[in-house]
């Protein structure tokens, strides 16, 4: 079984960087203010990780790296210009490899910009989330409105290739407003754009408040309408939906959000940074592995320098398993998982391998299409996804 198939996306690299300039208070993310960051020490550390990756996958083909977080614009570029050498070293890397940092406006100078681009960087990732003062200060945003629009107008002058997030069905989100942010937004944007309707994940602030009652969200219907005015003003601006919550032109899809989304390979190095990695033993065999590195920067950054990585746990995944992970990734999709990613996954076709009487349900409810080209939900089925893979994997519902 070969390493890379003309189905298989290229292997992706993410590189994760845990410090934010302060936690926000909806974020479950892995991110923590730190006062004092020891750059030459975290460089040598990612470094070190890096290297140790590199030796468990030889042979492979780089089609993206990604550096995500945190912030990790709050990196010294010279660190991501290291990595990224070492990255060009140890595999070939792909004529158009795509290579993003997020970064956060509060932390965009174009010196520094240009810098990150002379490392390497050719695509940024801005978490401005609102276009104006009053939802930027109840999100915890350290930007404001002005600054969001200038660190926009820094990364158009520097990069070629820049997204940017906006979340929307904040409380009492108008429906009005948020047409009238969108269309400023896809006025802005150049190509990519992500838009994430605001969840209440345990663990934050948001989720304390909301428990208290102290935060409210829209409500089912006043959601959807806010969701349908965000396809119907994507669309006429030209940006498909190839994906749930993110937005492009042609050609400008994400790259390495699919790798993850069509189910490749990819090495995750940094605290709390997850991998799905098919690991090639000394006889050949290829053992697909969950790979997660300790969450917590201090104890990731004390293992690394004392075993050469900070993997908390490395786990073989069984056939059942991938073909849950790739389904619930593959449906999020514009596209079909084709019946090449199901053989090479679980061996068979869709109506082989899944409940056939919930798939049959599925397709006839119109939420799912199952045919030569492979398995897709329909924006029906997207719409419901979470219903729609509970009922298909879930023998209790």
């Amino acid at each position: 079984m070969p390493l890379i198939t003309p189905e298989t996306v290229p292997f992706g690299i993410y590189i994760h960087w845990p410090f934010c300039l302060s936690k926000c208070p909806y974020c479950d993310f892995n991110s923590h203010v730190a006062n004092h960051v020891d750059h030459k020490r975290w460089r040598a550390a990612l470094r070190a990780e890096l290297a140790v990756g590199a030796a468990r996958h030889p042979d492979r083909v780089v089609g993206s790296i990604f550096f995500g977080g945190g912030t990790p614009s709050l990196m010294d570029p010279e660190t991501a210009g290291a990595l990224i050498s070492d990255i060009k070293t140890y595999w070939r890397v792909a004529d158009d490899v795509e290579i993003t940092l997020e970064a956060n406006p509060g932390t965009v100078e174009i010196d520094r910009f240009s810098a990150f681009a002379a490392n390497g960087i050719n695509r940024v990732s801005l978490g401005i989330q609102a276009l104006n003062d009053r939802d930027l200060e109840f999100l915890g945003r350290v930007h404001n409105a002005a600054e969001a629009r200038r660190a926009l107008d820094v990364a158009a002058t520097v990069f070629d290739r820049f997204s940017f997030d906006l979340i929307y069905a904040r409380p009492d989100h108008d429906p009005v407003a948020w047409r009238r942010e969108l269309r400023e937004g896809l006025d802005i944007a150049n190509g990519h754009i992500s838009l994430y309707q605001l969840t209440i994940e345990p663990g934050t602030r948001f989720y304390t408040l909301h428990q208290r009652g102290e935060l409210k969200v829209p409500g089912e219907d006043l959601a959807a309408e806010l969701y349908d005015i965000t396809q119907e003003e994507t669309e006429l601006a030209g940006y498909g939906c190839y994906e749930v919550s993110n937005h492009a032109k042609p050609g400008q899809e994400s790259r390495h959000n699919l790798v993850y989304w069509r189910y490749g390979d990819y090495l995750g190095i940094g605290p709390g940074a997850h991998g799905r990695e098919a690991v090639v033993g000394a006889d050949g065999h290829i053992t697909p592995m969950a790979v997660r590195r300790h969450r917590a920067p201090d104890i990731w950054l004390d293992r690394v320098e004392k075993l050469g990585h900070g993997t908390q746990e490395e786990v073989a995944l069984e056939s059942d398993e991938r073909l849950i992970e790739m389904v619930m990734m593959g449906l999020r999709l514009n596209e079909a998982i084709p019946l090449s990613r199901f053989d090479r996954v679980a061996g068979a076709g869709p109506r082989d391998v899944l409940n056939a009487e919930r798939l049959e349900t599925l397709i006839v409810s119109g939420d799912l299409v199952c045919d030569d080209a492979g398995l897709r939900a329909t924006q029906q089925g997207r719409n419901r996804l979470n219903g729609v893979l509970a009922y298909l994997f879930d023998q209790s519902v």
